[in-house]
């Protein structure tokens, strides 16, 4: 079974409240029906990072976005995630104020999982950014 690592952008997309945005609103449904039909064909796995994450912000919508992530394992952390990190960001590859993007990548990748799901379009899943990653991981 294929390995996915669920990043923040995920449990907050389905527990928001429905937008009124097209993008936003589409997103939520999209997010909705992966998460309901699915998920369950994948092993999922997360990290305390997602966890710090989804704990901020709205406090109702905080402990909806910890139920949704409750049960899934975390991803043990390694010295060597902020060695990947820290390589993502000195290369300028991210901003620095994405340095926690960088640290989803590096877990995902130390860790091997297979898909990192995210709708972090800017620093995450962008064609743009991805060749860029990879080297760093060839190079690593």
């Amino acid at each position: 079974m294929a390995t996915v690592y669920i990043e923040t952008s995920i449990v907050s997309y389905l527990r928001q409240r429905p937008s009124s945005q097209v993008v936003m609103a589409a997103r939520q449904l999209l997010t909705h029906q992966w998460w309901n039909d699915e998920r369950g064909n994948y092993e999922l796995v997360t990290s305390q990072l997602v966890l710090d994450e989804a704990s901020a912000g709205d406090p109702v919508l905080a402990v909806e976005r910890l139920q949704s992530l409750d049960g899934i394992p975390l991803l043990p952390r390694d010295p060597r995630i902020g060695v990947i990190a820290i390589e993502i960001m000195s290369r300028a590859i991210l901003p620095p104020k994405a340095s926690i993007d960088a640290l989803h990548i590096a877990m995902a990748a130390h860790h091997r999982i297979q898909y990192l799901l995210t709708w972090n379009c800017k620093h995450i899943a962008n064609a743009r950014i991805l060749p860029r990653i990879r080297e760093v991981l060839t190079d690593l």
